[in-house]
């Protein structure tokens, strides 16, 4: 039977018809699969079904990235963490792909260098993708290098820092990139951030590594873990949790 390929003022007109016979409210209910109830707080609690990375008791949930020995930041009296410079960045013992993240850190409230100097640290989805943690209150530094840019790739749309020494907010959420069985990257990651409840990363393409020095590079890999980066400022993180999507 030979195939007719309608136009696309015929499609419109077939889907116009169609909804047009549908009296029936009922006809366009859809009852399952019906989605899991989950138990809410304030915007900073962790959703019933949030895996607690860090609640200020312990880093039993960290490990060091140089060695995977215990992570041996400091934990503080507050419930927080803190950089221990020259210690070494610190990843999750768990991978993820797809995520919501949640975070709040605080640079040193005394104010000790300028530019990428200051307040210093990044949050890696997968180990290996960057969202910049910096003091920017006041402190000029390169645009694709500020807080809440996708490290040397997406400018935040604005600079939502608070002043040093105050607890700030990221919430993410983050899809994962797919590659195929030949290494390839059939589609890329993709990421939304919101600073202080402030929309900086609006669904942004992330290109693949956010390399320092270079371009982004599309090795294939599968899930990782979240990693907090020493970049030798007594940067400060509290209240950790992650959502699996």
């Amino acid at each position: 039977m030979k195939k007719i390929a309608l136009p696309l003022f015929g499609l419109c007109l077939l889907h116009t018809t169609l909804s047009a016979q549908i009296t029936d409210p009922k006809a366009t209910e859809v009852w399952q699969p019906v989605p899991k109830s989950v138990q809410t707080g304030s915007t900073s609690e962790a959703p019933s079904d949030a895996i607690r990375l860090f609640d200020g008791s312990n880093l039993n949930n960290f490990i060091s990235s140089k060695d995977s020995s215990a992570a041996a930041w400091t934990i503080q009296k507050d419930g927080s963490m803190t950089v221990a410079p020259g210690k070494g960045d610190i990843q999750t013992k768990q991978s993820f792909g797809d995520c919501q993240l949640h975070l709040e850190f605080k640079a040193p409230e005394v104010v000790k260098g300028e530019g990428q100097g200051r307040g210093n640290s990044g949050v890696f989805l997968q180990n290996r993708y960057e969202v910049q943690i910096l003091d920017c209150f006041q402190n000029t530094t390169y645009s694709n290098g500020q807080t809440a840019s996708i490290y040397k790739q997406h400018i935040p749309l604005v600079n939502a820092c608070k002043k040093p020494g105050e607890w700030q907010t990221y919430d993410i959420l983050y899809t994962a990139p797919q590659f195929n069985q030949d290494g390839i990257k059939i589609a890329s990651a993709y990421i939304t951030v919101l600073h202080n409840g402030v929309v900086v990363q609006n669904h942004v393409e992330i290109k693949g590594t956010t390399e320092y020095i270079g371009l982004p590079q599309n090795q294939a890999h599968g899930k990782g873990p979240i990693k907090l980066q020493d970049h030798g400022d007594l940067v400060s993180f509290r209240n950790i949790w992650i959502r699996e999507l």
